[in-house]
């Protein structure tokens, strides 16, 4: 009799087990059985950097460990391998590891060539994205997707959890004001993930190919839009956790100012500091640190401001902190020291035409709410899992 309760005790177990981990959210790269078909005899193009993990194996290292062919990988911003200071150049080169040749989408070229897509079958993009139009990974994949239109290769999208997924919020994009840190007529904090923006891309013929791009998406299993997620890689240099990922959208901004963000220090996009006294009683000093901070603002002096790691949960999308910093400063110039770089982060010049006129932020996110709504409207179109409203 114990046996028998005994055994049936193990299958409960078993099943709650089997429950759970029903539950646990798997990348597309995590299913291997939906993309390997699709890519066996081809010759493969790989679009990924250190994020681009199956497990805890690179991307690059499995598929050649199931005898597929990877011809060429292509490297946005930070690199191959992810250790790159943020507006450095990448170098084309080859993998120490693989031998494979690597050719480099954040230097003079940031879109692959005919030249660089010969003898290729397929694309693959693999990267971990963080949500925020002005974070560049999303500039490459629309730069793949148009590359790929315009030379009939198809492309498949591995998609993955968007940290900041939860959401809708910021200025939309506005016509004149496009550079790689904004390509498209979407809110700073956009609400996709790189397979649902790739599908709203290619759909919305935001690219110039003329022709729409052969896209398939490996949608994420046991996700939703309501979904928390911390990423298990930090997408780049910069930003190292959870609270950095989050802060991220409002605090890039500053990146426009002399206050430094935390670059050069263990805690970067979690504390705000410039060289003025009245700013806060927290102090940092930036150092240089090769492959995450090289010749940070403010390297070697004193940065007076706020720490926001006693946050609990950080907020989402706020102009809170920028307006506050810019009303601590009696010369604005002072402050917000490259105008143009700012525009273009907010992607328009009303921003910063509102914040002189004193307006305040609830004035400010409420004139948003029309053009939120339209985009809203036309995202609903590509979603590709159970949205948070």
């Amino acid at each position: 009799m114990f046996k028998f309760f005994g055994f049936i005790f193990m299958l409960i177990l078993a099943g709650f087990s089997s429950s759970a981990n029903s539950d646990k959210i798997i990348t597309g790269a995590g299913q291997p059985e939906k993309y390997l078909p699709i890519i066996e005899n081809k010759r493969v193009g790989l679009v990924v950097n250190h994020t681009s993990q199956v497990g805890s194996i690179h991307l690059v290292d499995f598929i050649l460990s199931k005898n597929i062919q990877v011809e060429k990988i292509f490297a946005p911003e930070h690199g191959f391998r992810g250790d790159v200071s943020a507006g450095e150049e990448i170098k084309d080169g080859l993998d120490v590891k693989t031998g494979i040749q690597v050719l480099s989408l954040y230097g003079q070229t940031k879109k692959p060539t005919s030249a660089h897509l010969k003898n290729i079958d397929v694309m693959i993009f693999d990267i971990q994205d963080v949500g925020c139009r002005f974070y560049t990974y999303i500039s490459t994949m629309h730069q793949v997707i148009e590359a790929c239109a315009e030379n009939n290769m198809p492309l498949i999208v591995l998609d993955r959890p968007n940290p900041n997924g939860d959401y809708v919020a910021g200025p939309v994009l506005k016509p004149g004001f496009e550079s790689f840190v904004g390509m498209h007529p979407i809110p700073i904090v956009h609400g996709c993930t790189v397979g649902e923006l790739a599908q709203m891309i290619n759909g919305e013929k935001w690219h110039k190919a003329g022709r729409k791009c052969d896209l398939h998406v490996i949608p994420v299993q046991n996700y939703t839009h309501s979904t928390k997620y911390e990423l298990p890689v930090r997408p780049s240099p910069n930003l190292p956790n959870y609270l950095s990922v989050r802060l991220y959208p409002s605090l890039c901004f500053f990146e426009a100012t002399s206050v430094s963000v935390g670059r050069g220090t263990d805690f970067p996009f979690q504390v705000l500091g410039g060289l003025k006294k009245n700013l806060g009683d927290f102090q940092f000093t930036p150092k240089d640190i090769p492959g995450v901070a090289v010749n940070p603002l403010n390297e070697g002096k004193v940065c007076y401001g706020i720490d926001l790691r006693p946050l609990k949960n950080a907020p989402k999308f706020t102009l809170k902190f920028f307006i506050d910093f810019y009303n601590k400063y009696e010369d604005k110039k002072d402050f917000l020291t490259r105008e143009n770089w700012f525009n273009l982060l907010a992607g328009n010049d009303e921003l910063i035409a509102q914040i002189r006129s004193g307006k305040s932020e609830h004035e400010i996110l409420e004139a948003l709410e029309p053009e939120l709504k339209k985009y809203k409207l036309m995202r609903k179109k590509y979603l590709l899992y159970p949205d948070f409203e």
